[in-house]
């Protein structure tokens, strides 16, 4: 069991395909994404924000420092200095790298007014956000100091609050869903006992709307008594990974508190201004401790859609480079990450190779492929898939690869 949990670590599995680093100079818990580490969340990435644009939501970008003041009216200031960084001095005045993205969106709602029949507005992000964590606590990709969130906000009316906690929900679960990801639990967490603001009885009505959304969906839950935010309470879905710990990914966030802060408001249809409530949530969490879940869950060996490289072709010797070249362009034409090896290696040694950095499906070209216009295929992804094909059945099979497994960008509202 130790040898098994110890090869499926991602901070293993991260050196052996060459993904990410971290280093001294450039301080702990930053992390460096390599060009095969940064396929990965590039598509992660586009999938993500493809689903939340045909999902109802916008997309937004903010600074990665806000000043002090921006900070202190959203209370991180007072109940979360103790995980931001020291504050940077521009023009005799302090700013901050941002450990949430919230008040930018917020500001971003309250550059004009607003009207009730533009409500919901849902703003996404892949917001980059810096927190202290001791250094005891850093952990390869599963807790650093810099990490990027999907991170959206949800601004609607009151009568629309629940719809939008239960709606967000949905979306959360068919993510970790979609990625093949279904071990995982549920926790609601209440009004801490120090540092929180806003009355007992807001608490209370904020958690029975959390209560009530887990249990439409058909979640058990347990209860994080103290566990929530300063601002609100939240749903926390955490995955259990292959070892039995949980990690923190999924969030949906009930939060009556700061859109009074920053006197959000928008005109009812009674003509009336009113304050609006706010969801605050992510999906993947962090997409470095996403990666990292997704690593472990398939010990490295990615669907083929997220492999950093998908096809290697094997030129067995050199005289046949050109026509290696033209079916390597062949595969970048249907949108496929492909390298070409035909350097003097031996076939075995350069076929190890290609499986070392678990890459799906290797292509094998000689002689006599050639003369028949075929490649000998060995993969990764269908063992039965053996011989010799034809340059259109394998470019078939690919095209079939590429879109199975790949989530389906609609979910079920």
């Amino acid at each position: 069991m130790k040898n098994i949990i110890e090869n499926r670590d991602h901070r293993k599995l991260g050196k052996e395909l060459d993904l990410y680093s971290f280093s001294e100079e450039v301080g702990a818990g930053l992390v460096s994404f390599h060009p095969n580490g940064s396929v990965i969340r590039y598509e992660l990435e586009r999938f993500s924000q493809k689903a939340h644009l045909q999902n109802g939501y916008e997309w937004v970008y903010s600074p990665h420092i806000g000043k002090a003041g921006l900070w202190k009216t959203s209370g991180h200031l007072d109940f979360f200095k103790e995980n931001m960084y020291a504050p940077i001095k521009i023009d005799e005045e302090e700013y901050y790298l941002k450990p949430m993205n919230c008040p930018f969106h917020l500001m971003i709602f309250k550059n004009r007014q607003r009207s009730y029949q533009e409500l919901p507005v849902r703003y996404a992000e892949f917001g980059t956000v810096y927190r202290y964590e001791f250094s005891g606590a850093l952990h390869g990709l599963k807790r650093v100091r810099g990490f990027v969130q999907d991170d959206a906000h949800i601004i609607c009316s009151k009568d629309q609050i629940y719809g939008e906690i239960l709606r967000a929900l949905k979306f959360s679960l068919y993510v970790l869903r979609a990625f093949g990801l279904n071990k995982f639990k549920a926790y609601i967490a209440t009004k801490p006992a120090e540092k929180a603001i806003g009355s007992d009885s807001d608490w209370e009505m904020a958690v029975e709307h959390l209560k009530k959304a887990v249990n439409e969906v058909g979640l058990e839950y347990e209860i994080d008594e103290g566990g929530g935010a300063f601002y609100g309470p939240k749903i926390d879905i955490k995955i259990i990974d292959f070892a039995g710990n949980e990690w923190q990914c999924s969030t949906v966030q009930f939060d009556f508190n700061l859109p009074g802060k920053f006197k959000m408001e928008y005109r009812g249809s009674d003509g009336k201004f009113h304050v609006p409530y706010l969801v605050h949530r992510a999906l993947f969490g962090s997409i470095e401790r996403f990666i990292a879940v997704l690593l472990e869950f398939y010990s490295g060996s990615l669907p083929f859609w997220l492999s950093p490289m998908q096809v290697m072709v094997i030129d067995i010797n050199s005289n046949r480079s050109d026509h290696c070249k033209k079916l390597v362009r062949k595969l970048k034409e249907e949108d496929m990450r492909v390298e070409l090896s035909d350097n003097n290696d031996s076939l075995s040694s350069r076929i190890r190779n290609a499986e070392l950095r678990k890459i799906p499906l290797i292509l094998v070209v000689g002689d006599k492929e050639v003369e028949k216009n075929e490649v000998s295929v060995r993969c990764r992804f269908n063992p039965k898939l053996k011989g010799s094909y034809s340059y259109d059945k394998i470019l078939e099979i690919i095209r079939v690869e590429q879109n199975k497994g790949k989530p389906q960008i609609i979910f079920e509202d």
